[in-house]
């Protein structure tokens, strides 16, 4: 979708209150808050269409399912924006959590904890030591949850306010200490250890005592104060359709297929097809990275991307060999070879550069949540979707065969899987027209190509804890070095993921100063 203004033709300058460039979520978010402040906006995109990494595609064209193709599921994203924005959006809860199969059996947790999973965690771990075990921890991040959420959409609390806010114990567990040592005081499975971490590595290259693994784990346990993970209805691309019709709606205007090259000290923004455009302020609802780039400035030091997507079109969910009904196995999230000491085991290989011997990786189903991505034809044909995530799989590994690499690992995957299935994954897969299994593999390297994700670090910087050390200056986690530049996308304070939080406080850091 383009609302092109100016004529490539000709080398114009207009100016506006405000340019954004980058037409992702968080951009769309920031763009409908200022118009609604009464303010010009405009959008510059270098795709051919909004939406960035919220998009929902057509994956594979021969059949009429559109996959949210890179962000999947919601946490973040607040209700006060939503409601905000009016905007026609909804998410639906999943009421299985997760399923682990082992050798033994699996570990089933229901998102209401139920008999049922506490009946799982006695089969699995001989006892129910472990379930409460679970119950404790996850009650002391749902306190922390609590606390942290509503300032989610505030200026940055200092760490000793958000510290005097949060039990102490729970304080030192959660912040000050590793999340793998809370892991193994408080555990001894191995499998549920390995559950728990999960979240710490989601997108995060990161051993188990590394407190970069504490900051993923909370930024995925702490939003709308629960941390549950909804399937977004209609798939993600839903949001961004609400995001530019309200837009839209406001006078926003936008420009697709062009690429922003520089912009000045003075807000000049300098497109590649020499168009010029004068800015009061400037969002970038891009990478950090590529924002210095563009100012001409140090990018900031960061990790790479360590995760492997894959997308796929199936025919009929596989059969489980321990013989639970797969619309149950694979209706929440669907861990394999993510015990603890596997992932311990596939960090140190590939940090080594090596491709793990067993890569841990999770999955899930829309469709068994939300059928309405695929057309009338394909639901009465019985046609499922799966979306793998893989773990520790870094940029690195891909930088000398990118396609090589993505086939060995996507070849890896199917055959760990397969241990735990009655039919292997190939012969529920569709197919297209010219015999090819209905599957997508995106590697770190794609994603810094297809989203300018640097290194397909997915939260495009590190992330940081959700609050501002003592002594620093006040501030909506967004400021750049320039007072009218600001970060509107993940990398910014409390970025990263579907949220909009950082579009919000980038529009609230402007409407401050005006």
């Amino acid at each position: 979708m383009s609302t092109c203004l100016e004529s490539h033709t000709l080398l114009v300058s207009k100016k506006y209150d405000v340019i954004i460039i980058g037409g992702g979520h968080n951009g769309l978010v920031a763009a409908c808050y200022l118009a609604k402040a009464g303010l010009s906006v405009h959008i510059l995109e270098r795709e051919d269409s909004l939406g960035g990494a919220t998009v929902s595609q057509k994956v594979f064209p021969e059949y009429d399912a559109y996959l949210s193709r890179y962000s999947y599921l919601v946490s973040l994203l607040p209700r006060k924006i939503i409601n905000d924005l009016d905007l026609s959006f909804e998410t639906l809860g999943r009421r299985v959590s997760s399923y682990t199969p082992d050798i033994t059996g699996g570990l089933l947790v229901s998102t209401d904890w139920n008999s049922e999973t506490e009946e799982s965690f006695r089969a699995i771990t001989g006892s129910s030591t472990e379930f409460g075990a679970w119950q404790s921890f996850y009650n002391d991040v749902l306190h922390f949850a609590e606390v942290v959420a509503p300032t989610m959409l505030e200026k940055l609390p200092t760490r000793s306010e958000l510290k005097e806010a949060v039990n102490h114990d729970i304080w030192e567990s959660l912040i000050e200490r590793p999340i793998g040592v809370a892991i193994e005081e408080r555990f001894s499975n191995d499998l549920v250890r390995g559950v728990i971490l999960t979240d710490g590595l989601i997108g995060t290259f990161a051993d188990a005592h590394d407190l970069a693994a504490n900051r993923c784990f909370l930024y995925h346990l702490v939003g709308n104060q629960t941390g549950e993970w909804r399937v977004p209805k209609g798939g993600m691309g839903r949001l961004v359709k609400e995001l530019i019709a309200t837009a839209t709606s406001l006078g926003v205007t936008f420009e697709t297929s062009t690429e922003v090259i520089s912009i000045s000290s003075e807000l000049v923004v300098t497109c590649s097809s020499g168009v010029t455009y004068n800015a009061d302020f400037v969002l970038a609802n891009c990478a950090p990275q590529v924002l210095t780039k563009l100012t001409g400035e140090r990018p900031p030091a960061s990790l790479e991307g360590s995760q492997v997507k894959i997308n796929m079109l199936l025919k009929k969910l596989p059969r489980l060999k321990r013989g639970l009904d797969p619309r149950i196995a694979f209706a929440g999230t669907f861990h394999f070879d993510e015990r603890y000491s596997d992932l311990q085991k596939a960090y140190m290989q590939s940090a080594a550069g090596n491709i793990p011997d067993v890569v841990p990786a999770e999955m899930y189903c829309h469709t068994l949540t939300d059928p309405s991505i695929l057309s009338e034809e394909l639901i009465n044909a019985g046609y499922q979707t799966l979306t793998l995530f893989a773990l520790h799989t870094p940029a690195s590994l891909f930088d000398k065969d990118n396609e090589g690499v993505k086939k060995a690992i996507t070849t890896k995957l199917f055959k760990q899987l397969n241990e735990y299935l009655i039919d292997p994954i190939e012969e529920c897969l569709a197919r297209n027209s010219d015999g090819t299994l209905c599957v997508e593999t995106k590697s770190p390297i794609d994603l810094e190509e297809s989203l300018s994700l640097p290194r397909g670090n997915i939260f495009h910087k590190d992330l940081s804890f959700p609050f501002r050390e003592e002594g620093t200056e006040e501030s909506w986690g967004v400021e750049t070095s320039n007072p009218r530049i600001f970060l509107c996308g993940a990398g910014a304070i409390r970025g990263g993921g579907v949220s909009g939080i950082s579009g919000h406080n980038a529009a609230m850091a402007i409407l401050e100063r005006l």
